[in-house]
């Protein structure tokens, strides 16, 4: 039998019994749709976690040490990294947050703002470019300056268009000058970094009752300076200190390979958990099969009684079996599709496309599955003996 003609049975006897065939088709639509859903919007989330790490600065070192067990560390660690490291670093400053910061200008207030303590190299540490006025300056953190840097989003809620430079903002009921403002980073997103305010550290015993630093952010020269800058601050830390839980240095980078690492991994995770809903499929086509191997034994008589080979027989059946699962592919991959724009509009808001790779392996794998489990039906046919097949009512 050509080629053609089997494809063209396959089709019209899948047409034929078109409830029955939808069945059966059901769980490669499933397994096809939740493999692109589930691993798509997985990526979409990566890129969005590994787009916040970048954000936030590459070639980072985040220092913690214990003020209470050396009380000298926070001026002995910035004086290590301006005279031992000005070779392998770009700037240090203090990582001290206070969340729901209430910053108000007139009548206008921007609530939950987080406050940042930074020096005159918070910007280059943090990753952020002025985008009006100017950063903090060494002589801000001397003299204790009451100036502050706003976050994008923070300007737009207190001073929507008008310019902010040289206004008097209420932080916490003390006054603060604004000097500058920093560029979005997340389009004005709420609850990003874009939420922020800067002023200089001297004031952190003003604002939070706090004397010390034990948290710091060292931007490095490049990826080779962040590992050496790391080294170094771990050799001279454990100087300065009898135990290791006293004090921790890691870098971004490390953080961010090690997220990466995870996401491969959850991404393998759930696309495999995905693809179990393809196996069910599988079996689903292979228990039809045999349904239609059993009410059709009298037309494989008739076939092999007037010279049909077994390879015939066998290729009519697997071509039936991978027609069902191609078109049940197809009907997934509709599917699929609309859930991953769904998902993404509701989750993220933004237009989130299917990993069309891992698509087009899904249905490649649907088909396979198809043959695979069509192939023990499809043996079984042309097994059957002609007289024994035609003798069956």
């Amino acid at each position: 039998m050509k080629l053609f003609q089997s494809f063209k049975m396959s089709i019209k006897a899948v047409m034929s019994k078109k409830v029955r065939s939808f069945l059966t088709m059901l769980g490669i639509i499933i397994g096809v749709a939740a493999v692109m859903t589930l691993v798509s919007i997985t990526q979409a989330q990566n890129e969005k976690s590994m787009e916040w790490i970048n954000s936030m600065g590459t070639n980072i070192v985040n220092v913690y040490a214990s003020s209470w067990y050396n009380p000298k560390i926070s001026s002995e660690i910035e004086e290590f990294v301006t005279l031992e490291l000005a070779d392998v670093t770009k700037g240090v400053t203090p990582d001290i947050q206070y969340w729901g910061a209430r910053i108000t200008y007139d009548v206008k207030t921007a609530p939950e703002v987080r406050m940042y303590f930074g020096s005159a190299d918070f910007g280059i540490c943090k990753n952020f470019t002025i985008g009006q006025g100017r950063d903090l300056s060494y002589l801000d953190i001397q003299r204790g300056t009451r100036v502050a840097v706003l976050g994008s989003r923070v300007k737009q809620l207190l001073f929507d268009y008008k310019d902010p430079i040289g206004e008097w903002i209420n932080i916490n009921g003390e006054r603060f000058m604004v000097v500058g403002v920093y560029q979005s980073k997340f389009d004005n997103q709420p609850y990003s970094d874009d939420d922020l305010l800067v002023i200089p550290y001297t004031h952190v015993r003003m604002m939070m009752r706090q004397t010390s630093v034990e948290q710091y952010i060292i931007k490095a020269k490049d990826s080779e300076s962040t590992a050496e800058a790391a080294k170094r601050l771990k050799e001279f830390l454990a100087t300065k200190f009898e135990q290791e839980w006293y004090y921790s240095v890691w870098s971004m980078d490390e953080w961010r390979d090690q997220l990466d690492e995870v996401n491969r991994g959850n991404l393998i995770l759930l696309g495999s958990i995905a693809g179990i809903s393809l196996i069910v499929g599988g079996i689903g086509i292979m228990n039809i099969m045999l349904v239609t191997v059993t009410e059709r034994t009298r037309e494989i008589g008739i076939r092999k009684a007037i010279g049909a080979e077994r390879r015939s027989i066998i290729s009519q059946f697997l071509i039936e079996a991978s027609v069902l699962s191609f078109i049940g592919g197809l009907i997934g991959v509709f599917f699929g599709f609309l859930a991953t724009l769904f998902w993404g509009k509701i989750s993220y808001d933004v237009l989130v496309l299917p990993n069309w790779p891992m698509t087009a392996a899904a249905l490649v794998f649907s088909i396979g599955l198809g043959i695979i489990f069509g192939l023990f039906p499809a043996i079984k046919a042309s097994a059957l003996q002609p007289v024994v097949a035609l003798r069956n009512e």
